[in-house]
């Protein structure tokens, strides 16, 4: 009985797991880090922007979507970045993608209290949410070869 519960339970939320999308935003080598700023317990740390994807929306459009909203910008999205990450206690995914600036856009911080382009090298110097993390061991290669080319 005990396994059977599980298991449903494990299938019911597959169902209502909610997508959160990031964008790994590179240029010239380095990545867009975005400072919280709110709520209270993850102000100041740091996150990928991006959020929730709304339904009937694709992944890469509400990428799109909100990166217009949080920084102003326009982004062509690109290739997955890392794994997907398990968040609120297995009721949301985060997938990052990587994305690229468009028409020379800047960013502005509108949703947040500060923003830092971070090199390679540079990654470790800011606290990152629990749940970006573990997308900035698989950017430090795509970092890497960007600053090379």
């Amino acid at each position: 009985m005990r396994t059977e519960r599980a298991n449903s339970g494990r299938q019911a939320e597959r169902r209502d797991l909610k997508v959160i999308v990031g964008a790994a935003i590179i240029r010239d080598g380095r990545v867009l880090a975005c400072a919280r700023s709110a709520p209270p317990e993850v102000a100041g740390m740091w996150e990928f922007p991006g959020g929730k994807v709304e339904p009937g929306e694709s992944e890469t459009a509400a990428l799109a979507r909100e990166c217009a909203e949080e920084l102003a910008v326009r982004v062509e999205v690109g290739e997955r970045v890392g794994r997907n990450v398990r968040m609120a206690h297995g009721r949301s995914v985060l997938k990052v993608y990587a994305a690229r600036l468009l028409h020379d856009d800047q960013p502005q911080a509108l949703e947040h209290s500060a923003l830092r382009w971070l090199s390679a090298a540079e990654l470790d110097s800011v606290t990152w949410l629990p749940a970006d993390a573990p997308i900035v061991a698989a950017l430090r290669p795509l970092l890497d070869a960007a600053s090379h080319s």
